[in-house]
């Protein structure tokens, strides 16, 4: 058995970040994300004014309830979604103040305007410097009353969470409807995490569609980060390709992320899945069989499966993953285009991709970089000797050290199985 020790999460870290930074106090986060993406993020704090500590192993950060404790500031979000949703919806908070912020040339391309059109109707004085809808953008705050507004988050689950993060900062706290969601663990992941800083949020309505966000703030609080489920998902589609066993500690049967039910697709097409309280293993005989599966509310592994699909013993369909399209790159397109190159037969629609059993050949990987299609077809590269990729690096967003530690991971794969 392999144990595989994965970095902390960046959606937790994210969150974490903003409600730490919103909260009434000094928190620590013990073992956060050390990447491009959440660098970026403590970076933007700063640059809001708020004070960020970062030790080994643990960030502190000086909260400020009230908002940015900067009255100007010029934010760059990098490639960064949270960075780049999550911050500009904290700096409105504040009760004055005038914000800027902009992005990577590919930041820039994915979409922001359900959230930016809620923030307006919050009645944010919020101006979009190019394309309506997408960074850069500018906001003159002045603090926010609150009250009701319907949200369409069938794009991203991101915008319905920086609102909910944002609503304990109103003067009369929000009552959201969502009228589409799209990856909802990652809403369980936002209420659970606001409730560890204090605020606890009530759901009604049909479908639970309905969330009521109460003023007052939040409280600091001492937050240990789990690890990455989405990233963890490489290494168990290796274990399940490989006929290997591999061991994720950190990620057990509490574990906020929804990316963990990967497993359980992996568990259909033939693989041994174990759960415990602290850790979930992944084994497998090598052989694996296709399926249909849903993949709307775990799409971030979308890639994982795609990449090992051509290695099933039947078609892989994936299925209600339009949202993949508007991530770093279109997902969708990228992995089919990839596993083309690669000799294997693919068909896509708008929101489905069905991959064929095939016999893969090396090719470069066309990465648009982006750091989960990089990380995808490593999994392949396990059976596809010589795969190569257009812009390697990008998988510093995410996970800086990943080619070194999966290159550990492989040659222990390839020791044991000699």
């Amino acid at each position: 058995m392999t144990v595989i020790h994965v970095p902390g999460s960046k959606s937790v870290t994210a969150r974490a970040l903003f409600l730490a930074a919103a909260a009434d106090g000094t928190s620590t986060l013990v073992r956060p994300l050390c990447s491009d993406d959440t660098e970026g993020f403590a970076e933007g704090l700063a640059r809001l004014g708020y004070e960020v500590v970062k030790e080994t192993g643990r960030w502190r950060i000086e909260g400020s309830p009230t908002g940015p404790t900067a009255t100007e500031a010029d934010v760059h979000c990098r490639d960064g979604a949270t960075t780049a949703r999550f911050l500009p919806t904290l700096a409105a908070a504040a009760a004055s103040g005038t914000y800027r912020f902009d992005a990577s040339a590919q930041m820039r391309r994915r979409p922001l305007a359900p959230l930016t059109e809620a923030l307006r109707t919050l009645g944010v004085d919020l101006h979009h410097e190019a394309a309506e809808g997408h960074h850069p953008l500018r906001i003159a705050a002045s603090g926010i009353k609150g009250g009701e507004l319907a949200l369409d988050a069938g794009e991203s689950s991101q915008y319905l969470t920086a609102l909910l993060m944002l609503g304990p900062l109103t003067a009369e706290g929000l009552r959201i409807t969502v009228t589409d969601l799209v990856s909802a663990p990652y809403v369980e992941i936002t209420l659970a995490m606001m409730r560890d800083f204090g605020v606890e949020v009530t759901r009604d309505g049909r479908g639970n569609n309905v969330f009521t966000v109460p003023p007052g703030g939040y409280r600091a609080a001492t937050y240990a980060i789990e690890p990455d489920a989405s990233t963890a998902s490489y290494f168990f589609a290796a274990a399940a390709l490989t006929g290997q066993e591999v061991t994720v500690p950190g990620l057990g049967t509490d574990a906020l992320q929804g990316d963990l039910r990967f497993v359980d697709v992996l568990r259909r097409m033939g693989a041994d899945v174990r759960i415990t309280a602290d850790s979930t293993t992944v084994g497998s005989r090598g052989a694996l069989s296709g399926l249909t599966v849903n993949m709307r509310d775990i799409s971030d592994t979308m890639p994982t499966l795609a990449a090992l699909a051509p290695f099933a013993s039947g078609p892989v369909r994936i299925e209600d993953v339009g949202n993949t399209r508007v991530k770093e790159c279109d997902r969708l397109d990228a992995c089919a285009e990839n596993l083309r190159r690669m000799g294997v037969t693919v068909e896509t629609g708008p929101d489905w991709i069905e991959i064929h059993p095939g016999a893969p050949r090396a090719t470069e990987i066309a990465t648009h970089g982006d750091h989960r299609i990089v990380m995808s077809f490593a999994v392949a590269g396990l059976r596809v000797p010589g795969i190569t990729y257009d812009d390697p690096g990008c998988v510093r967003k995410t996970y800086p050290g990943f080619h070194e530690e999966f290159a550990e991971f492989a040659g222990r794969i390839s020791r044991r199985s000699s």
